[in-house]
């Protein structure tokens, strides 16, 4: 599959509309929108679930594009038998289909529920439950109406990479059969293996968790590593293997530098660091919340300062993000010949359009719900933009949208404007993160629909259609999920993100200077490690790269309980083995098999959530 701009470069516009477009074909249909909103629930649910075990939010676009091929295919065939014909579904359906599904998946990301997470662990607020999903819908569709102005510049003119888009219009093109909806052999093979994946980890997950005087027996959540460490046993310091089947398939998706990152920052967290501060008297007592309760200090110091790292050594694109904002606002000369490409993208008053409908929205909520001055309201809403802006490029040059460096600038600066106001700082970053998460979101699939010729309007469209479905089920699922707050940061549920979010908040409200002097040189220990790594990363010769640990990794692994870290390494490790002995192997069944993983126990876990809820089952 070719980029139009490596094809043409003098003028990729033009060899996209001769060879590549195709406006006229059925994208943005009905049964699209129904069934795209459905699967982007669905994902948000199982991304709810593996978002406070492990910190990450997955993709969903691939898993959307396998799980809805399939699902047409069987309709499909069931239609068949009954003499009623179901067209199958086309590639560039599908990829309006998973346009939706992502805006609504990706609803538990971009510190949506690190933000709201932080805020019920850290302050006594509890806001109206129907206000949340208008917040976090009116930050969403602030983030779609972002990408607007900025998507030619990225994709048509300068052909981003977006790792992700690309990826998924491959995807498209091998289970749709040159993406006519002829093929199709690959795709049904990845997806029986999806499905055959959930089935196993739901009936783990069904064994494990579902208690009641009828169920014949339950699995253990862990097994014992048969170690001591400090006169205790391992599992004391949450060194242990556990049964939880997701955070091997969340692993699987990882690289696996990530991956042993993470097993060493566990075993360094676990085995050695923490036994030392129990035996200075620093921690309390040998548990899970005890002893994060200190190393969140320094772990969420290796990601931001990591993160902002990274993010100053790609200072040419963020130029490149501020000189793009100027031609919005440029008036085009008097003898300017139209552009044929002006009726096909999204107009250009759009943005500014949105922003004035949306952006008093998100002041007036903020202002409400969160008691945020009117005034830094009006700052939040534009800085976001531009951060929205720069976060959408370094998303297309790296596959990595930067809110782990972004929401703490925004929380620095609310700390300076409105120093003690916890829950303005937390929730003034949530609207960056969510703003660049959501704009960077749609100029991914929107890569997917410029290779494969897709209509950008129609994927404007259902990318707010999935905002609505994913607003709508994220704020009620939480409150199913997670009844009592006060389990977060446990180990049942970690939650490192929220940990991370709230840390850096009180840092930035109420000032380093309020906590203790080991905590202090732990966070001094963590910026420096932060900032070396990210340079290793960057500079480090070719052959060593390999063998830097990842900060991201190192960092969550002190903020989550080791035997994640241990469960998400094996999950890596497998990947790593299925690559190196059988990369088609691997290239077909490694996404599907640990989707399926994680969508089976996290669907499951809902479910069961739900029945406790109901009174089936106990606790």
């Amino acid at each position: 599959m070719i980029d139009p701009r490596e094809a043409a470069p003098q003028d990729p516009e033009r060899y996209w509309r001769e060879h590549v477009q195709r406006l006229n074909a059925p994208q943005l249909t009905a049964r699209a929108v129904i069934v795209g909103m459905a699967i982007g629930a669905v994902m948000c649910l199982s991304n709810l679930y593996v978002f406070f075990k492990t910190g990450w939010s997955m993709g969903v676009t691939i898993t959307a594009a396998i799980l809805s091929f399939a699902l047409f295919q069987l309709f499909h065939g069931l239609g068949r038998l009954v003499n009623r014909s179901v067209t199958p579904l086309s590639a560039l359906e599908n990829n309006a289909l998973i346009t939706v599904s992502s805006g609504a998946g990706f609803m538990t990301g971009g510190g949506n529920m690190a933000a709201f997470g932080a805020l019920l662990m850290v302050t006594t607020l509890r806001p109206d439950p129907t206000a949340m999903i208008f917040w976090f819908g009116a930050i969403a569709a602030l983030g779609v109406f972002t990408a607007i102005p900025i998507k030619r510049q990225l994709i048509n003119h300068e052909g981003l990479a977006f790792p992700t888009g690309k990826a998924t219009a491959e995807t498209l093109h091998a289970i749709h059969g040159a993406a006519d909806g002829t093929g199709g052999g690959e795709g049904i093979q990845q997806a029986r293996s999806l499905g055959l994946a959930a089935l196993f980890a739901a009936a783990v997950a069904w064994f494990r968790d579902a208690t009641a005087p009828w169920m014949p027996f339950n699995l253990p959540h862990a097994f014992p590593l048969g170690l001591n460490i400090g006169g205790r046993p391992a599992a004391d310091w949450t060194l242990s293997l556990k049964t939880e089947v997701v955070l091997i398939g969340a692993g699987a998706l990882m690289s696996f530098r990530t991956g042993w990152s993470l097993l060493l920052g566990g075993l360094l967290t676990y085995a050695f660091l923490a036994p030392a501060l129990v035996a200075q008297g620093v921690i309390g007592a040998v548990s899970y919340k005890a002893i994060v309760g200190w190393t969140v200090w320094p772990g969420a110091a290796i990601l931001v300062a990591s993160g902002l790292t990274s993010f100053a050594l790609d200072w040419r694109s963020v130029g490149r993000s501020f000189s793009g904002i100027t031609s919005i606002f440029t008036k085009k000369p008097a003898d300017h010949v139209a552009d044929p490409m002006d009726a096909i993208e999204c107009p250009g008053w759009w943005f500014p359009a949105g922003f004035m409908v949306l952006g008093p929205i998100v002041v007036i909520l903020m202002t409400w719900l969160f008691q945020i001055p009117w005034w830094a309201g009006i700052i939040a809403v534009p800085l976001a933009v531009v951060m929205g802006f720069v976060a959408s490029r370094v998303t297309g040059e790296t596959d990595v949208t930067p809110t782990k460096a972004l929401g703490p600038v925004t929380q620095l600066l609310y700390g300076v404007m409105t120093p003690g106001n916890l829950s303005g700082n937390i929730m003034s970053a949530n609207v960056t993160g969510g703003i660049g998460l959501h704009a960077a979101d749609l100029l991914t699939t929107l890569k997917t629909g410029w290779l494969l010729g897709a209509n950008p309007r129609a994927q404007f469209y259902a990318q707010l259609f999935g905002v609505l479905a994913g607003a709508a089920v994220v704020v009620p699922a939480f409150n199913i999920l997670i009844p009592d707050p006060t389990v977060l940061g446990t180990d049942a549920w970690p939650a490192p993100s929220c940990l991370v979010w709230a840390g850096v908040s009180k840092a930035f409200a109420g000032g380093v200077g309020a906590l203790d002097s080991l905590a202090r040189t732990g966070i001094g220990i963590g910026l420096a490690l932060g900032v070396t790594l990210a340079l290793l990363e960057r500079f480090a010769p070719k052959p060593l790269k390999a063998f830097v640990p990842s900060p991201s990794g190192l960092g969550i692994a002190m903020v989550i309980p080791g035997s994640n870290a241990i469960a998400m390494f094996i999950g890596a490790l497998g990947a790593k083995i299925a690559n190196d002995t059988n990369p088609e192997f691997a290239r077909k069944y490694v996404v599907p098999v640990s989707s399926g993983l994680i969508a089976g126990e996290s669907l499951m876990g809902v479910a069961i959530a739900m029945l406790i809820v109901a009174g089936f089952l106990s606790k």
